[in-house]
Formats: C-alpha cells, sequence, structure tokens
C-alpha cells in the first residue's frame, strides 16, 4: 500500500486514498498500544469472592431504574438483574467481537504488512480476543449463564461479518465500541459496582479508545471519494447495524434471572423515560461523529430516533 496520496487496492475490492497521514494516525496508535496495554489474566483479582452487596453495574445503567417495577424489587433482586444484565452486555461484546475481527481479518487480507495500519489491525484483533476471553471468564465468575443472540440476529452477523466492507464494516464497530465506552466509563468508577466489572471496564475502556480512533480514521479514509448515494447507502446500514448491536445487548432472559415477570418486565423498560435518557445520553458522540462524517441522513435518523438514541 503507497505511502501516498495515491489510490490503494484493499481486500474489500474497492480502491480509496491511502495517505501518509493515515499512516501517522495507525503508527501513533501502535505506539500508544506498545506503552499501555493490559493482560486482564494479571490484571484483574479473579480469585476475590463477590460481595454479594455490589452490583452487577450502576444501578442508573439498569434496564429497569427509575421504573415501578424497579421500586418493588427487592435489594437481592436489584444486585442479580444488574449481575444479569452486565453479563449479556459482555456476552453480547463477546458475539460482536469475533464479527469484527473476521471483518478486519478479511479487510486486511493480503495488505501491505509493511504498514503501520496492517499491524495495528493486527494489534487491535489480539486486543479484542484477550477482551473475549475477559468478558467470558467474568460472566463465569459471576455464574450467569452464556447469553447469545437470538437465532434472527446471530444470522444476520453471519451476513454482516461476511458482506460488509469500508465504512460500513467500520461504522457498525465504531457503534459497538462507543455506546459501550460510555457505559463502562460509569462502571468503571461505580463504588457500588463488583471489583471485577470494574477493573474489567477500566482495561476495556483503555484500549477501545484505540480501536475507536482507528475505526473513525478508516471510516473518514473510505468516505473521501464517495459520492452521495454511496454515503446513504451506508448510512442506513450502520444504522441497521447499530439496531441489531442496541438491541441485543440485554437478553430478555434477565429477568427471570432476578425472579421477575419478564413480559412486565420488558413493557416497563419500554415505556421508561430514564432508560431512553440514557441510551441517548451513550450516543451523543457516536451521533456527532456520525453527522461530522456524512453518515447520519433522514432515513438512517429516522432509525436512530426509533432506538432512542437521537
Amino acid at each position: 500500500m503507497a505511502r501516498t496520496g495515491t489510490a490503494a487496492l484493499h481486500g474489500d475490492g474497492q480502491r480509496h486514498g491511502h495517505t501518509t497521514a493515515d499512516e501517522d494516525v495507525s503508527q501513533r496508535l501502535l505506539d500508544s498500544a506498545a506503552v499501555l496495554s493490559y493482560d486482564p489474566a494479571v490484571e484483574v483479582d479473579w480469585a476475590a469472592p463477590l460481595d454479594p452487596a455490589h452490583y452487577g453495574l450502576n444501578p442508573e445503567w439498569s434496564t429497569l431504574y427509575g421504573t415501578r417495577l424497579w421500586r418493588e424489587m427487592t435489594e437481592e433482586q436489584r444486585v442479580t438483574l444488574t449481575r444479569h444484565e452486565v453479563c449479556s452486555i459482555m456476552s453480547t461484546g463477546i458475539w460482536f467481537e469475533m464479527v469484527l475481527q473476521q471483518m478486519i481479518l478479511r479487510d486486511q487480507y493480503l495488505k501491505n504488512h509493511g504498514n503501520a495500519e496492517f499491524r495495528f489491525a493486527l494489534t487491535e484483533i489480539a486486543d479484542e480476543c484477550r477482551h473475549s476471553i475477559m468478558f467470558a471468564r467474568a460472566c463465569e465468575k459471576m455464574g450467569t449463564p452464556a447469553y447469545r443472540p437470538n437465532r434472527p440476529v446471530a444470522e444476520a452477523g453471519r451476513i454482516f461479518k461476511s458482506l460488509a466492507s469500508g465504512e460500513l464494516a467500520y461504522g457498525g464497530i465504531l457503534v459497538a465500541e462507543e455506546v459501550l465506552d460510555v457505559m463502562q466509563r460509569d462502571w468503571m468508577r461505580g463504588e457500588q459496582v463488583l471489583p471485577i466489572v470494574r477493573a474489567t471496564s477500566r482495561i476495556h475502556v483503555v484500549e477501545e479508545s484505540r480501536h475507536m480512533k482507528f475505526a473513525r480514521q478508516e471510516i473518514r479514509e473510505r468516505l473521501r471519494a464517495a459520492g452521495p448515494l454511496r454515503r446513504r447507502t451506508s448510512a442506513t446500514g450502520v444504522a441497521i447495524a447499530a439496531a441489531v448491536i442496541l438491541t441485543s445487548m440485554v437478553n430478555k432472559g434477565v429477568y427471570a434471572a432476578a425472579g421477575l415477570d419478564t413480559e412486565r418486565a420488558l413493557a416497563e423498560v419500554r415505556a421508561s423515560a430514564h432508560r431512553r435518557a440514557m441510551l441517548r445520553n451513550s450516543s451523543a458522540h457516536l451521533m456527532a461523529f456520525l453527522g461530522e462524517a456524512g453518515l447520519l441522513t433522514r432515513a438512517s435518523s429516522a432509525v436512530y430516533q426509533r432506538l432512542n438514541m437521537l
């Protein structure tokens, strides 16, 4: 891949301009990874007992917080619910990290391995492997089931990882990373939150900040020569990916695990003004970037509004 402003062939079969500035961004991210990376196997105290009074996430991030049902729940139910919720979110993270690893590998297939972009892409994949193991181990420690996306979502992910390329692939990656990042920045500071969740959140926040910068840079790069039709199509595709990811984060099985009526819980989640506000707040930076990149169209905005992200 040339380190000039000339077009370079990428693995998705499209041509786009890869510049020295792009290469500089990747090199800075590589330098950051060399000095600020973690090994969850030693950074997390896996042997420490779980305090029965500690939540799985800040109560404000529970899907039921602020509802009538939340007020009726016992403290034990609240703790149980938040632990299952955080493990459902972690499980969704594992699923999507496996999707994004395959998309990045496909994108980097036969790329110039002398470039910093190639090396950072593989560094990101190595990070994601560690994160998936870390999340799986945390869920096992908390004693929750391995929550998985339902069959239609799983098949949609299979299609997305096989076909998505360019700004669509990196846009989907950014959506998942940005929303989770805002949540975890709160969890890692939560004094009521389990230390194991605080520690895994801190590791994920630090390392994912590089991944998000890489995704934004890739999106900008792929869209430099994009026309209006491609931008509109990609914007809609990213919005659809956001809908699949966001609606899969919390498995409905978490409510039964806390001894709640599932249908009532789901109804109260849908009606929760607090939940809608939290989703909008967690999506603010993402929406700002998509607008800047030209990926916030009328059609995609309608999807984000239905998701309470906008």
